[in-house]
């Protein structure tokens, strides 16, 4: 009994799926003795890492909840005025309980398969429907990472469009008022420094004196990062008399009581939606928007959400148009999709249901009232203080004398309040939702303080008697008027919709996803508790670093077990996302070469991807400003060495890097990587890895081993973060010694190289998730992680070999042996009419999301089971797949036709299946319950097939 209660103890017994038991009976099938005997007939004996990883032993989720409690007490909360694109919130109870903490929103994939995705699908058109009312846009997308990389992606959009329509000349500017963000600028000169694109950044009133410059694009804020709302009538009169497009960046929430963007001639607007409901989180996750005019829709970088029909002519939802652009065009790709927040935008979207535009419109009031009562506090109180913005919205600007300033910091730290000192002489105070009198006062009183004053003047509403919003910028347009935003005001009326909308989706709570390269793993409770936290929820990114202790500890300790699972010198936590890591790993590379005597004297700028490499590679390199190169690869699924290298020497003058996954994402140990690696650092390249399949190397191989230069990490996968429905995400990279000084820069972070790039909004990305990811690897410790790849790899191996004699593996190493990831073949079922979406479909009917389909390879399927599925899981989704492939045998045997059966007509909705009529040549029965277990765990999908082409042909995305 001690033995068995220690062992509960161990958080890997509870992570780790297969018992003690069931991993012998799958070793058995395997023919293998041990883990140990499958793993060496598995991995290339002479790459697996010969010593345990030097981590913290692993301890219980007891102890880790103790000590995490006491580490989120370093975090010291002070009251936030700094503003800068970071508010604090009010985040609904109801939201946060039903939503952000409910594993039926957190656990599920990317809406790939829309059938069983449609209760985040219209949340997120109400999320877009959302930002198109607001900022007065025709079109918005599903979200953004950040909101520079929002504005930087906006840039990119219209640089590529006008490329492609050759409206824009040689040596191109970008224009960027110089009152915007400091890490939009920061994000943006990167974004610049990749495409080869100039960058003018001054006071908006100068774009004037620039006439002589090429200048494609204009950055303005609305308001600006100082507060101030500025008129750009002759502005945007000359830009586009010039040709030039006009992105605006909007403080969503003002836009409740500021006339839109859209009104006034932006192209695009870009913003965030934190102050809709989702907390700091130091720096995230939260959701940017993006959205513009009709023209764009088929440019628009990330996802959009479409309303489209099923074959029944019911309204449904689905992700549209360019969705799945970096999966086909490869190369040709000019977007990501990987580039989203959907929970975070999902937690906005219920905000504004919650509220309703009288309630936005309350709140934005109250916001802007509580500014300019500050404001007559501290000028009738306070001697020789000037309120310098004219218009204003929720941020004031006071400029005081420096000796006077001096003072002010020392009693402001005192009262542990933050405000954001611009230089010896200004700062300005943010208001938020959440501020009242009381703060007000507080401000005050610190202000009397610094001046030695004791008594002060109080006011009232009537002493307010100044516009500090222009009556040219009032907003007279109506939003949110769809009945969906006019339904919910009650807790007991939200609470039932989201929970309809629940109901709609598969997640983890209902089954496994088993998709390749898309590790969906337990994301435990434990791991997930930080987000409830006070201490970790409520601090402002650009806080004072003794405020944020428990951050820095959390950054240093990850930073650290990351550095010892890869083997590199060096980390940046900053990417947050997958998409954001390689783009970043590219440009950490791209930046060494173009600093480096040794590249200067040749523009090095081809990526080779080979075609086993992770989708989103192309897309990166693109956005990198690199020109993509193919690599076959052989029968095996090997890549091809004799193309690699031809290709390799032919650009050797212009190689830049050669971007890998490992294993492949054909689902093999390739037996010539170092081979592979060594051939482009010979031709002068570096070497990327996709952290796609770190799930298959952790404990066991060191990528820094192979001779990998840089490889990012998908916290989001391999280290438990969820994903959220498509997002949150980090990417952080990890560098080999000669890059490590090239790492990202960040316009707050201390001891910053000028030089180097910057990637996301904040320091450290999605802050706030990061200790998913620390508690993942303190509650597994050294033997668990190792475990985990090893269950991983015995799950994946164990369905492909109780799969094989009902469908061809495609790929296999040595031995017949696969990674974590193997590909089954159904192409040769075409023949009889049933592709890959059919069994796709069909898996619905059973309760499954279906496997990766149709990438790497069209018409096949990729499996990934993750090591937290238990063998009687495993047993389930065979047992599916069996039986599927039995009903594509009843086709070829002429019992049911081409045409009609129960593939083809998958799903079957609960619509069909409860109509009178029943019309199909197979019984209800075998529809709904195709094996006996089903009927226990039935999933009932809400619409049946949906039509694609009927959605693109009419585009619709906002609320009906």
């Amino acid at each position: 009994m001690e033995v068995n209660y220690v062992r509960r103890k161990k958080f890997y017994y509870r992570h780790i799926g297969p018992s003690y038991d069931d991993i012998k009976k799958m070793l058995k099938i395997l023919h293998c003795s041990s883990i140990t005997d499958l793993i060496k007939k598995t991995i290339p004996k002479e790459i697996l890492s010969k010593k345990k990883l030097n981590l913290p032993n692993s301890i219980s989720e007891y102890q880790y909840l103790n000590h995490i409690y006491r580490i989120g007490k370093k975090n010291k909360i002070f009251r936030s005025y700094i503003g800068l694109g970071y508010k604090n919130t009010i985040t609904p109870s109801v939201i946060q309980k039903n939503i952000l903490e409910n594993p039926n929103w957190y656990t599920p994939y990317t809406p790939y398969q829309s059938e069983i995705s449609q209760g985040r699908l219209e949340a997120l058109i109400n999320f877009q429907t959302m930002i198109s009312d607001l900022t007065g846009m025709k079109i918005s997308n599903a979200s953004m990472l950040d909101e520079s990389t929002a504005s930087s992606d906006a840039m990119f959009m219209i640089y590529q469009k006008k490329i492609k329509t050759k409206k824009i000349k040689d040596n191109p500017y970008i224009f960027v008022s110089n009152e915007m963000f400091p890490q939009t600028i920061a994000v943006l000169k990167t974004r610049c420094f990749g495409l080869g694109i100039n960058m003018i950044c001054d006071t908006h009133e100068k774009i004037f004196q620039y006439y002589k410059k090429n200048i494609f694009c204009l950055l303005i804020p609305y308001p600006s990062c100082l507060g101030e709302i500025n008129d750009f009538g002759k502005i945007i009169e000359y830009a586009k008399e010039n040709n030039i497009s006009v992105i605006v960046s909007a403080d969503l929430l003002s836009l409740s009581l500021l006339k839109p963007p859209g009104e006034w001639g932006a192209d695009i607007v870009v913003g965030s939606s934190q102050s809709f409901g989702v907390p700091m989180g130091y720096g995230g996750p939260h959701a940017a928007f993006f959205s513009t005019n009709e023209k764009y829709k088929r440019f628009i970088p990330g996802r959009i959400i479409g309303i489209s029909i099923d074959k029944e002519n019911n309204q449904a939802f689905r992700m549209s148009l360019q969705t799945r652009e970096q999966h086909i065009k490869r190369e040709k790709a000019t977007s990501n999709i990987c580039t989203s927040q959907v929970l975070p935008a999902i937690m906005a979207s219920m905000y504004a249901l919650y509220h309703g535009e009288k309630g936005l419109k309350n709140i934005a009031n109250y916001i802007h009232t509580n500014a300019k009562k500050l404001e007559t506090l501290l000028v009738k109180n306070i001697k020789n203080i000037f309120q310098i913005n004219r218009f204003y919205f929720d941020t004031i600007r006071i400029k005081v004398e420096s000796t006077y300033l001096k003072k002010l910091k020392e009693i402001a730290n005192k009262k542990k309040i933050n405000f954001r000192y611009i230089d010896n002489n200004h700062l300005t105070i943010t208001i938020d939702e959440t501020t009242d009198q009381k703060d007000l006062n507080h401000i005050l009183s610190t202000f009397s303080e610094a001046e030695n004053k004791k008594k002060y003047k109080k006011i009232n509403d009537k002493t307010i008697i100044f516009d500090r919003i222009p009556s040219s910028l009032i907003r007279v347009s109506s939003f949110l008027k769809n009945k969906v935003f006019h339904k919910f005001y009650s807790e007991h009326e939200i609470t039932r919709y989201i929970k309809r909308l629940e109901k709609k989706d598969i997640s983890l709570t209902q089954s496994m996803i088993p998709l390749g390269s898309c590790t969906m793993k337990l994301n435990a409770c434990t791991e997930l508790s930080t987000l409830s936290q006070y201490e970790w929820r409520n601090i402002h990114p650009f806080s004072p670093k003794e405020q944020a202790k428990g951050y820095f500890f959390i950054i240093k300790n990850l930073k650290k077990y990351l550095k010892e699972i890869t083997g590199f010198d060096g980390i940046s936590l900053q990417p947050n996302s997958g998409a954001q890591g390689e783009y970043a790993g590219l440009m950490v590379i791209k930046n060494y070469q173009n600093s480096s005597r040794k590249y200067k004297k040749n523009k090095r700028n081809i990526a080779l991807i080979p075609s086993s490499s992770h989708g989103t590679n192309p897309a990166s390199a693109n956005m990198a400003g690199m020109k993509v190169l193919t690599i076959a690869t052989k029968n095996d699924g090997s890549i091809d060495e004799i193309d690699l290298l031809k290709k390799a020497k032919e650009n050797k003058k212009s190689l830049s890097v050669l971007m890998i996954t490992y294993p492949s994402t054909h689902g093999v140990y390739e037996n010539h990587i170092r081979k592979i690696i060594d051939i482009v650092h010979e031709n002068g390249g570096q070497v990327y890895m996709d952290g796609a399949n770190m799930n298959a190397q952790v404990g066991l191989i060191k990528p820094l081993d192979l001779g990998v230069d840089v490889c990012h990490l998908n916290l989001h996968k391999t280290f438990a973060i969820p994903h959220g429905g498509g997002g949150p995400g980090m990417g952080p990279i990890c560098v080999a010694s000669h890059l490590k000084p090239f790492l990202p820069n960040h316009p707050f972070l201390e001891n910053k190289n000028e030089k180097n790039l910057t990637i996301s909004s904040s320091q450290y990305g999605s802050s706030l998730i990061l200790t998913i990811s620390y508690a993942y690897i303190r509650l597994l410790g050294p033997n668990g992680l190792k475990k985990c790849t090893e269950i991983s790899i015995l799950n994946a191996n164990y369905i492909k070999e109780k799969l094989k004699k009902y469908y061809k593996i495609l790929y296999v190493g040595k031995n017949n042996m696969v990674a974590h990831e193997f590909i089954i073949d159904c192409r040769d079922f075409k023949s009889i009419g049933v592709g890959v979406i059919d069994i796709a479909k069909r898996m619905i009917d059973y309760g499954y999301h279906a496997p990766t389909i149709s990438f790497p390879v069209e018409g096949c399927m990729m499996i990934e089971p993750t090591e937290s599925e238990s063998k009687e899981e495993l047993d389930r989704f065979i047992d599916t797949l069996i039986s599927i492939r039995k009903e594509i045998q009843e086709i070829e045997n002429g019992i049911f036709s081409k045409e009609e059966n129960v593939l083809v007509n998958a799903p079957h909705s609960i619509d069909i299946l409860t109509k009178n009529e029943w019309n199909y040549s197979y019984s209800r029965e075998k529809a709904a319950y195709p094996l006996n277990w089903v009927r226990e765990r039935k999933f009932w999908a809400p619409v049946s097939r949906i039509n694609d082409g009927y959605g693109d042909r009419n585009f619709i995305c906002t609320c009906i």
